[in-house]
């Protein structure tokens, strides 16, 4: 792994629901919660949302009030217009009925009992006791439905305060933990692992949160224990409010963490062979290195502790031989005022990595992170960055190869097919009015 810190330089760079009671004059100003239901994606989904309040003991619960469910879009997507302040936090639960259909996201096609495997991309039924749930902010007003939000209120839920702030919070962290990862991730959106060469854009962050949960999907495929994937999240979330955590390697009659992190690892390398776009077979890439990596690490765990792997996505070590490393702070605008610190580090100082069977050994896996500022010192926002141009060549004074970033919210690159010899890569970032940083310190490696 190279990693890479750049400082970029630049010339100047209601819907309201009416209370219809006799008594009201007023409308409620009301918030409306929107999120998206995917496993894959679930069409007509009947979901509800409740806020989440304390009783007198401090222990939260959903306010549940008689309402009519809305159904969500053939995108997976919902709104709801919940009365009341957009302030505290809200369960949204989804349920199932005979018009609720599931996109197939898993590779090559999603087995049914007693019925024809549905192909990669069409919809199939889900059964009656099929349900997912999630919990958020309302001042933040999106909460998406997926497995993994799903085991994350179910672990909520065990504490003494049931659904806090606190809680969710924490227990959406150790899920994403134990799926290795990034913080945050749960609150991205899942794409449609379907069309995913319709969006070219989408970070490898949010494939890896697709993925990991198409992993509950294709365990049914992979052992005839499981005859939906209502059976695989009964499973799973029995063990978390028996124990708090899943079963690491398992014991051959549970679902284990091992078994979704080898699913997931498996569907982000058939998935490289069904997409046409190369930028997206490039993060599905990273993705099954991530898996692969997670998975090696949960192997090496003694004791069954699920938190003591709990490692996260950002640790990756690359997977060959590197040498050298160099640092250098300080950087100097185009007026000439020195402003900021930058320092850019490659990952090895002469020690040899395990080779992972999914980085090839003519490869050199690139992260780095977004500048917070401009050279000059003034602020920089996501918003504010069009992408990176990751430069490269034999020679630091000839890096005649350039890749193009179009998001902003990339961190990590796959340069492959690289011949023998030392390799040496930079990065620039590039914002929306069309500037472009200097280059970043350069880092090597040796193919």
């Amino acid at each position: 792994m190279l990693s890479m810190a750049l400082l970029l330089s630049g010339c100047g760079f209601d819907l309201s629901e009416k209370d219809t009671s006799a008594n009201s004059t007023t409308a409620d100003p009301g918030v409306q919660i929107a999120g998206s239901a995917v496993k894959g994606v679930i069409q007509r989904g009947l979901v509800v949302a409740n806020r989440l309040i304390a009783d007198k003991d401090g222990y939260y619960a959903p306010q549940r009030q008689a309402s009519k469910p809305v159904l969500t879009a053939d995108d997976g997507s919902y709104t709801w217009q919940l009365r009341g302040k957009a302030d505290g936090w809200a369960l949204v639960e989804l349920t199932a009925d005979n018009n609720t259909r599931m996109i197939c996201d898993v590779v090559p096609g999603c087995d049914q009992p007693g019925g024809e495997t549905v192909a990669f991309g069409q919809g199939m039924p889900v059964d009656s006791s099929f349900a997912l749930r999630g919990a958020g902010d309302l001042k933040l007003e999106t909460v998406n439905l997926t497995p993994l939000t799903h085991l994350a209120v179910t672990l909520a839920e065990r504490g003494a305060d049931g659904l806090s702030p606190g809680a969710i919070s924490g227990a959406y962290t150790t899920v994403e933990n134990w799926f290795g990862l990034p913080a945050g991730a749960l609150r991205l959106t899942p794409p449609d692992l379907t069309r995913l060469d319709e969006m070219t854009s989408v970070s490898a962050d949010a494939i890896q949160v697709a993925i990991a949960n198409a992993a509950f999907l294709a365990l049914v495929n992979d052992n005839s224990q499981w005859n939906s994937i209502s059976d695989v999240l009964a499973d799973v979330t029995s063990q978390i409010r028996a124990t708090g955590q899943i079963s690491i390697m398992g014991d051959g009659t549970n679902v284990a963490l091992a078994d979704l992190i080898s699913a997931a690892a498996l569907q982000s390398s058939e998935l490289q062979a069904v997409v046409s776009s190369s930028v997206i077979s490039q993060k599905l890439v990273v993705v099954e290195y991530r898996n692969v990596t997670r998975f090696k690490t949960i192997d090496e765990v003694d004791g069954g502790e699920t938190s003591v792997a709990d490692s996260g996505s950002s640790t990756d070590t690359g997977s060959t031989t590197e040498t050298g490393s160099t640092t250098e702070t300080g950087s100097t605008t185009e007026t000439g005022t020195e402003s900021g610190t930058g320092s850019t580090t490659g990952s090895g100082t002469g020690e040899t990595a395990t080779t992972e069977p999914t980085i090839p050994a003519n490869a050199a896996l690139l992260s780095w992170t977004a500048p917070l500022t401009r050279e000059n010192g003034e602020s920089l926002s996501m918003g504010e960055i069009a992408g990176y141009e990751v430069v490269y060549g034999t020679s630091p004074e000839n890096l005649d190869q350039s890749l193009a970033i179009g998001d902003a919210s990339v961190d990590e690159l796959l340069v492959d097919e690289l011949a023998e010899g030392t390799w040496y890569f930079a990065i620039r970032t590039l914002d929306t009015d069309g500037n472009r940083s200097r280059l970043s310190e350069v880092v090597y490696k040796q193919i």
